[in-house]
């Protein structure tokens, strides 16, 4: 599959690649019910992600690591601030447009990897799994099965390649989840917890891809509590903390 190659760094270590995700000045709360109040989980939060960077979310529980997530993946809107995805303001009226082309096209060049795997998968097989983003992409068949065969190498999912996904581990879910991702070939990669649960076989597989994403010039971001997985992934560290700790 091809894939683009960033931008080198400078003498310091700065990345220079254009970039790729800014939120400025983003406030979000979450909604209450009838007679409840809302529950603000972000205010004034600002990050912008180059291309071709890795980025690590760290933060306790309840900071707003995942909210951000999928304001990234237009999931949720801000409030109030702004959120831009290259050179495009990410809006609600613009997303959930009817039949929106912009909608579409976010959603193939941003992959979100969920914490819980089995909310992103639902086909009959892995392998139908992994197809089914390009298949949406409208690709020929013969690029979809390269892109499927390319995926089942590179996680080493020969073996499952038939099997129905509720009969998978949990490691060997996170592992066709990523692999759903990376079939249609984004620009980002958004990762919730990307080895939560998972064994020391899994974990080397799923770090070992994310490297090989970012050494090809793409962009990942994801959020971890395991600090072993930040060092051998050498991200830029971007702390959030919650509302109450940053009046502190």
């Amino acid at each position: 599959m091809r894939l683009m190659h960033a931008n080198d760094a400078d003498e310091g270590g700065r990345f220079l690649g254009d970039p790729l995700v800014e939120l400025t000045d983003v406030d979000f709360s979450y909604r209450g019910g009838a007679g409840e109040s809302s529950h603000p989980v972000l205010r004034g939060f600002s990050m912008t992600i180059a291309r071709g960077e890795c980025v690590a979310l760290l933060g306790p529980n309840g900071s707003g690591k995942t909210t951000i997530m999928r304001i990234i993946n237009a999931l949720e809107f801000p409030d109030s601030g702004t959120y831009r995805l290259g050179d495009t303001e990410v809006a609600r009226e613009l997303v959930e447009r009817r039949d929106s082309p912009f909608a579409k096209s976010l959603h193939q060049h941003v992959g979100f990897v969920f914490q819980n795997s089995d909310t992103q998968l639902f086909c009959p097989s892995v392998e139908e799994e992994i197809a089914f983003g390009p298949v949406q992409m409208g690709l020929p068949d013969a690029e979809i099965a390269r892109r499927v065969d390319d995926m089942v190498a590179l996680f080493g999912l020969g073996a499952l390649r038939d099997r129905a996904p509720y009969r998978l581990s949990g490691g060997e879910k996170k592992r066709v989840a990523i692999a759903c991702c990376l079939s249609m070939n984004p620009d980002l990669l958004v990762l919730d917890e990307p080895t939560d649960g998972l064994d020391e076989r899994n974990t080397d597989i799923v770090v070992d891809v994310l490297r090989s994403f970012v050494a090809a010039g793409k962009t990942v971001l994801f959020s971890t509590h395991h600090h072993d997985i930040v060092e051998r992934l050498d991200p830029r560290i971007i702390t959030v903390r919650p509302i109450d700790a940053a009046r502190d």
